[in-house]
């Protein structure tokens, strides 16, 4: 059974999903939808690995 923590944890998925929005949003201003996806999601990725690696960190695991 795992251990019930009182800790809640960080998520990062809501900055996964604005960075693609955002991305998208900008591909369209340039005319490149589709290169503005991919980097949202690039940029996405690697706030979701901060989070991660930040609440690793925290709890100390």
């Amino acid at each position: 059974m795992a251990s019930s923590s009182s800790r809640n944890p960080m998520a990062g998925g809501f900055l996964l999903a604005v960075s693609l929005i955002v991305g998208v949003l900008v591909g369209i201003a340039r005319g490149q939808p589709s290169i503005g996806f991919v980097a949202g999601f690039g940029v996405g990725v690697a706030l979701l690995v901060g989070v991660w690696l930040l609440d690793r960190r925290r709890t100390g695991a």
